[in-house]
């Protein structure tokens, strides 16, 4: 009997199930998930995107378990095995480790010992032992009948008889069962240094003689060490409860202790749990711990990876991006407001060349004659060098300008080098060398991280937690997932946003996204986002999930520059008429305001012919045209000064940036050559479980230093009492 695939997602949910068994007629209709989550509420009943994104993967993996099942099942009765009992047993198997394990006593496998045993006529005789029915007799001389051109001894064949019931007793679903959830439950995983002499940094110190029940590691600790076993510096192995499982599944299997074979069961037990099943079950086990910890790991890296995505722009400022360095210099470029490349240089402030004067000068000329307003410093090699020397421009420049507001901010530069090399960056300044693309790069994300980190491949914008030792095809696809849900949340203005932006949009492909921007470099800006449908290879399907997305902020149309859809536009002509408005008044958004405090909306809805979900967005859309949600949060913190480690007392008070959040708490940057940390026990005054829970990437915090420890350049923080 097939799962029901609705309802099984629907109870992990704690939703209804036709809210799941449309959801998923949606996504068979080839709806993008970003679509259904904002454009079809009515139809899936208010489901939002994390929940909808897991109905996504659940729905995946049952129908490729059902998929399973069925080429399990067509093997099984292709060998003439397939019994009834079994088939019942497999098809109402929940997971797919349950259906491998049945299937594995059929699954074609290399030549064993069992094989082996098999081939030479023993076979007989395991199953004379397994059936326990002969009270007396000596096994020798039984054994004896089963001596032929390939056994050569009664000793032999009941070896070879012992290898076939081993085999089969470790094969045996239900003590596989058994022994995985015993282990699952009490199992140490013990650690031991392999070669200390590998690790030059005792990097994994902690984990030369260690030991933890396998169900209490949290997520970056095995991370750690199974860094620690790859790079051959740590060993590890599971501890289990070996000699009672063995004890355990003997009386088990031991059906008649007084049976002359029964002695040649028990050791096949023995044998079989430590040749066969127990280095089997740890090697599941600890794949399936790897598999959790990537899984949080890839969680955590995605948490960071959005709040970084949705940093508020920097809008109207001209920005000098510096991509520090010591012998190759600085390399130095100034962005106009929009981000267009308006000049570069490379200075020598810092050693071996030491032009420092020379540098400021140039900076300063910058600053005042060019109308630059912030130096954006990539956080790299020689940033805090770079820093003192942004500090003392600020300084010297400022009374100059005392009707703007000069600033610097360290920027992650995190994958700056990548894009710097990457075909999208020579495309689009052919004429720069790497480098300087690399500091146009460091400007832009400060003026939008949005549309400049989308030009990166997700893994290589450093705010994950090992992101290098999860599993690659899993990251991707959440970190592609998560850029995705990010851009569709803000809205893309589709005359100014990259081919790499465009292409995140819900339903747009690459290719589209280069045929949108062509289209565009051809024929002008678009002026209504009907005119997308003359874009080459944009078909109706594309068109309904993507440009609800796509703005156009000075179009001829005002709804265009909303996230309402086009196939809402008659329902908000039907609202304008209910207000006895055209649409263009501009005390429109507090009418709208006075609306959804003052009506039943249910009944407007009615009236308006629109589902009740549909209409609060668009009133929403209504009250704050051409909102950018990223305005709502607090802006990016500039500085004007500069400290250093030895400025740091215990006690002191600061400003700071969350520059990362993992499992023991948040990195914060305090403006000193090293991010501090503040432990999970600092965040906060109450209990928490996770440091999401309080603070996120770019979050602008205040701290309090408990710790200075230069030597190890570490950084103690708090934010308990602030």
């Amino acid at each position: 009997m097939a799962i029901d695939v609705a309802q099984t997602i629907a109870e992990q949910l704690k939703v209804r199930r036709d809210q799941v068994a449309r959801s998923i007629e949606l996504f068979d209709a080839e709806n993008t998930v970003p679509f259904v989550a904002r454009y079809r509420k009515e139809v899936t009943g208010g489901l939002d995107e994390a929940q909808l994104r897991t109905v996504l993967e659940q729905l995946t993996y049952l129908r490729n378990l059902e998929a399973r099942k069925e080429t399990v099942l067509n093997s099984i009765e292709e060998q003439g095995k397939l019994t009834d009992d079994l088939r019942q047993k497999i098809q109402a198997a929940v997971t797919l480790q349950e259906v491998e394990d049945l299937y594995l006593p059929y699954k074609p496998k290399r030549r064993t010992r069992a094989t082996i045993a098999r081939e030479r006529g023993l076979e007989p005789l395991a199953e004379q032992i397994l059936n326990q029915d002969l009270l007396t007799g000596d096994p020798l001389a039984i054994a004896a009948r089963f001596i032929n051109d390939q056994v050569s001894t009664p000793e032999d064949a009941l070896a070879g008889a012992r290898d076939i019931i081993a085999e089969a007793i470790a094969e045996d679903a239900e003590v596989r069962s058994a022994v995985r959830d015993r282990n699952r439950r009490e199992a140490l995983l013990v650690v031991t240094a392999a070669d200390q002499a590998k690790d030059e940094r005792r990097v994994f110190a902690d984990y030369y003689d260690f030991r933890e029940q396998l169900r209490k590691i949290p997520a970056h600790r095995l991370l750690a060490i199974n860094r620690g076993e790859r790079e051959g510096i740590l060993k590890a192995k599971l501890e289990g409860p070996d000699d009672e499982l063995i004890r355990a599944i003997q009386a088990y299997k031991v059906s008649n202790p007084k049976a002359v074979f029964s002695e040649q069961i028990r050791m096949a037990v023995a044998d079989g749990y430590k040749r066969l099943l127990a280095p089997s079950i740890e090697s599941e086990l600890r794949g399936e711990l790897t598999t959790t910890s990537d899984d949080h790991a890839i969680e955590t890296f995605g948490a960071n990876l959005r709040q970084l995505l949705l940093q508020p722009p920097v809008r109207g400022k001209s920005v000098i991006g510096l991509d520090p360095g010591f012998r190759t210099g600085c390399k130095m470029a100034l962005v106009d407001p929009f981000g267009k490349f308006l000049a570069g240089e490379t200075i020598y402030p810092h050693e071996p060349q030491k032009r420092w004067d020379q540098a400021k000068t140039t900076l300063v000329k910058l600053l005042i004659e060019q109308g630059a307003d912030i130096l954006a410093i990539g956080n790299g090699t020689a940033s805090r060098e770079t820093e003192r020397l942004a500090a003392e421009v600020i300084a010297e420049a400022q009374p100059k300008v005392p009707d703007r507001e000069l600033a610097y901010i360290i920027v992650n530069e995190a994958g700056a080098s990548v894009y710097s090399a990457s075909d999208l960056a020579r495309a689009e300044f052919p004429d720069l060398d790497v480098s300087m693309r690399g500091a146009v790069s460091i400007a832009r994300r400060l003026q939008d991280p949005l549309a400049e980190l989308v030009k990166i491949d997700p893994k290589s914008i450093g705010v994950g937690l090992y992101q290098h030792d999860v599993n690659q095809k899993r990251l991707s696809e959440t970190l592609d997932a998560v850029v995705e849900s990010a851009v569709n949340h803000v809205g893309v203005d589709v005359n100014t946003a990259s081919a790499a932006l465009l292409s995140y949009v819900a339903g747009i492909s690459r290719r589209t996204a280069n045929a949108i921007v062509k289209h565009r470099e051809e024929h002008g800006p678009f002026k209504q986002r009907a005119d997308l449908r003359q874009v080459k290879g944009l078909g109706d399907k594309t068109y309904e999930q993507a440009i609800g997305f796509l703005k156009i902020p000075d179009g001829d149309q005002r709804l265009d520059n909303t996230f309402i859809h086009p196939e809402s536009y008659p329902v908000v002509e039907r609202l304008f008429q209910h207000l006895g408005a055209r649409g263009d008044e501009k005390d429109l958004p507090a009418r709208i305001e006075r609306l959804r405090k003052q009506s039943n909306l249910g009944q407007l809805a009615g009236s308006l012919k629109v589902g009740e979900l549909t209409l609060v967005d668009i009133l929403d859309s209504l009250a704050k045209p051409g909102r950018d949600p990223r305005d709502e949060l607090p802006p990016p913190l500039l500085r004007r000064d500069v400290l250093s480690m030895d400025d740091l007392k215990e006690g002191m008070l600061l400003n700071g940036t969350v520059r990362n959040v993992v499992d023991f708490g948040a990195f914060v940057d305090i403006g000193v050559k090293q991010d501090g940390l503040v432990h999970i026990s600092q965040l906060s005054d109450r209990y928490i479980k996770s440091p999401f829970e309080v603070v996120s990437v770019g979050d602008v915090v205040k701290v309090r230093v408990i710790s200075v420890d230069k030597n190890r350049g570490r950084i103690g923080l708090s934010m308990k009492g602030l």
